[in-house]
């Protein structure tokens, strides 16, 4: 939305509004913009999840699969988790088929890689941004 649409639902003059926003990408609370694409109509309905469990969780191999899971374009979310499982991976594909062997072909043939768990999902019930404000 344009700076003046949006000073209008705050509620403010456009100027402070855009200093406000200015200040809040140069401290890193905005820290970009995202189009909020439909990934089923681009092709790409399929949405998992993969829990992955590590046989080392040193400094540096936590750091390597880290590393690695930002060369994979399937998995487009990554978070280190604590307890039984060490990551968790928000996977988007265009089909159960490729799926598979992303999960076969990279995942547990990943070095240091113990254990994969996969979650399909059914259908999303709730979008909402990362924080409720």
């Amino acid at each position: 939305m344009t700076n003046v649409e949006l000073a209008r639902r705050v509620g403010i003059s456009a100027p402070p509004c855009l200093r406000r926003v200015k200040r809040l990408e140069s401290s890193g609370i905005i820290r970009g913009y995202r189009a909020m694409l439909d990934a089923p109509a681009l092709g790409f309905p399929v949405v998992a999840f993969c829990l992955v469990g590590l046989h080392r969780q040193s400094e540096a191999d936590i750091r390597a699969f880290s590393e690695l899971t930002r060369t994979w374009p399937i998995v487009r979310r990554a978070w280190m988790m604590s307890g039984e499982t060490d990551f968790l991976l928000h996977c988007v594909a265009k089909d159960l088929s490729s799926f598979q062997d992303f999960v076969i072909s990279s995942i547990t043939a990943a070095p240091n890689v113990d254990t994969v768990r996969t979650a399909l999902t059914i259908r999303q019930v709730k979008d909402e941004g990362l924080v409720a404000i």
